[in-house]
C-alpha cells in the first residue's frame, strides 16, 4: 500500500430525505408567524432579513443559516428548540462536577431543515455544557443569506464537498480536512457554490435554548 495515499473519509447519510422532513424550518416559522398575526414585513423588520428572502425561507426555495434563525426565533419571541424535531438521547447527570449528555447512533436525530440545509444536533441539552455539536449537510446552489454576526464562536471542519465562508467580506474556501474557526460577532456568511453536497461536523456557542 503506498502510504503517501490519504484513505477516503467516511461520511454517514441521514436517516431520511430532508426535502421531505417534517421538521423543515420555513413552514415552521409560517404557521408560527401566522399564528401570531405577524405580516411578513413585520417579522423582516424585527429580524433584521429581508421580506423576499423570509418569503423564501418559508417557501422551502432558500435556506436560513442558523445565525439567522435565531434572529427569527428572537423575532418570533420563541426558544430555538421550537425549530427542531424531538430526541430520545440518553442524558447522564451524577453531581455538580460531573455533566455530560450520551447519544447513541441509533437514536432518532433531533434535526432541522431549511431549503438545501440539513441540520442534525448530536447532542442533547444538558444544564451546565454550552458547546452545540451538529452536522450539517449543505446542498449546492440556493440563495447566499445576507451576512449576520451573533454572540458567541463557531467552528466547522468539513468533512466532504467544499464550502465557502464569506467573514467581513473576504471569502475563504474549504475543502474536506479543512477547519475555521470564528468569533461570531464578525459578520459572515456560508454557502456551497460547487457542484456537490457538502457535509460538515459544526460546533456553535451558546446552545440554541
Amino acid at each position: 500500500m503506498d502510504d503517501s495515499v490519504t484513505p477516503p473519509i467516511a461520511v454517514p447519510e441521514p436517516g431520511s430525505d430532508p426535502s421531505s422532513d417534517v421538521d423543515a424550518v420555513g413552514p415552521r416559522i409560517r404557521a408560527i408567524r401566522t399564528a401570531e398575526r405577524l405580516s411578513l414585513r413585520k417579522l423582516a423588520e424585527r429580524s433584521g432579513l429581508s421580506v423576499g428572502f423570509l418569503s423564501q425561507v418559508e417557501r422551502g426555495l432558500s435556506s436560513l443559516a442558523l445565525s439567522s434563525l435565531r434572529s427569527v426565533a428572537a423575532a418570533l419571541e420563541r426558544p430555538m428548540t421550537d425549530f427542531f424535531g424531538p430526541t430520545d438521547a440518553d442524558a447522564a447527570l451524577a453531581d455538580d462536577a460531573l455533566v455530560f449528555t450520551l447519544t447513541r447512533a441509533a437514536d432518532p436525530s433531533r434535526r432541522v431543515v431549511s431549503g438545501g440545509r440539513y441540520y442534525e444536533l448530536l447532542s442533547s441539552r444538558s444544564p451546565g455544557l454550552v458547546l452545540e455539536p451538529m452536522l450539517i449537510y449543505v446542498e449546492p446552489g440556493g440563495t447566499k443569506e445576507p451576512g449576520i454576526g451573533h454572540e458567541g464562536e463557531e467552528f466547522v471542519y468539513v468533512l466532504s464537498g467544499e464550502l465557502v465562508y464569506e467573514i467581513a467580506g473576504t471569502e475563504y474556501r474549504l475543502w474536506a480536512g479543512d477547519s475555521l474557526h470564528l468569533r461570531s460577532n464578525t459578520p459572515h456568511r456560508v454557502y456551497n457554490d460547487g457542484v456537490e453536497k457538502t457535509v460538515v461536523v459544526s460546533v456553535v456557542t451558546p446552545r440554541h435554548g
